[in-house]
């Protein structure tokens, strides 16, 4: 196997791995498993894990890490406290196929905020693809029935999925936005033990409000998926495939996790695709083809 063929390879496995978090997570809703909870330990053990790999460093990189603490606190909050967490709570009330819908148009609101932030410039392109991507967001929430718009009586699981979408654009354009004097290992420990330090009154909160935590087999079946697949094995193979064909190409293949989310939902979960699916999908890939494409200099 070339090298090329063996990123690609490595990057269809990523996304399937993070499509599966979206399948566990519907999945912990059944077990009653609390969905802060179970984000508290999948980090907690996955910070354990990749320990002995990056004190050194952590060490080593002490007063650099101590400099640009803000810049770390924020990127664990966005990341790993608050994108990880709603995602799992949200899947207590929608559908697996509506959260990787939605979830599908972070590179879109990248570019929005980005522009925003005045991090990169924007065109036309971009303004109408952010526009049909909303569009396709509405139609998922609103599920095209008029009276839940004139009601405001949205699903809280697709609403709370927003706010997971904007929280993991945020830590995107932040993390492109300077480049590390650590490497990705130890720069993923260091957002994992900033975005522990605020997720442990979270978890401390909803065990207190009744949420208790059962220490079954489906439990540690989760929690083993979560923390290996969606967690180190899809970083690090992530990581691996961006190194061999570089980040743009790589970013396409995240496209691919709609598909196999779906898929997986209807087969394993019996959802169904309903018609505000198709009219969302269709505003949210013409509007992820528009923000892609460049804008033509007639100079």
């Amino acid at each position: 196997m070339n090298k090329n063929n063996f990123a690609y390879f490595l990057l269809i496995l990523t996304t399937i791995f993070w499509s599966g978090n979206f399948i566990v997570g519907k999945a912990a809703s059944f077990y009653e498993i609390p969905p802060f909870t179970l984000n508290f330990y999948r980090w907690f053990f996955a910070g354990l894990i990749l320990l002995p790999f990056t004190y050194k460093e952590l060490i080593n990189k002490k007063k650099y890490i101590q400099d640009n603490i803000g810049l770390f606190i924020v990127l664990g909050i966005t990341s790993i406290t608050i994108f990880n967490s709603v995602v799992y709570y949200s899947l207590y009330y929608t559908q697996v196929i509506s959260g990787v819908l939605m979830i599908s148009t972070i590179p879109v609101w990248i570019i929005f905020i980005s522009s925003m932030l005045k991090i990169e410039k924007t065109n036309l392109y971009q303004v109408i693809g952010v526009f049909l991507s909303l569009l396709g967001v509405f139609s998922i929430i609103t599920k095209v029935d008029i009276e839940i718009v004139k009601s405001l009586n949205f699903n809280k699981g697709d609403v709370s999925m927003i706010v997971a979408m904007f929280s993991w654009a945020i830590f995107s354009i932040l993390l492109k936005k300077k480049k590390h004097e650590i490497s990705q290992i130890t720069l993923l420990q260091v957002v994992i033990l900033c975005g522990l330090f605020f997720l442990i009154p979270v978890y401390i909160a909803e065990f207190f409000l009744g949420s208790s935590l059962k220490l079954n087999k489906a439990f540690y079946l989760t929690l083993t998926y979560v923390v290996f697949f969606p967690g180190l094995f899809a970083f690090l193979f992530w990581i691996k495939g961006i190194s061999i064909i570089g980040a743009n190409r790589a970013g396409v293949f995240l496209h691919l996790m709609p598909i196999f989310g779906a898929i997986m939902a209807i087969f394993i979960f019996k959802e169904k695709f309903m018609y505000y699916h198709l009219l969302g999908a269709i505003f949210i890939i013409a509007g992820i083809t528009l923000s892609n494409k460049k804008e033509i200099n007639y100079e």
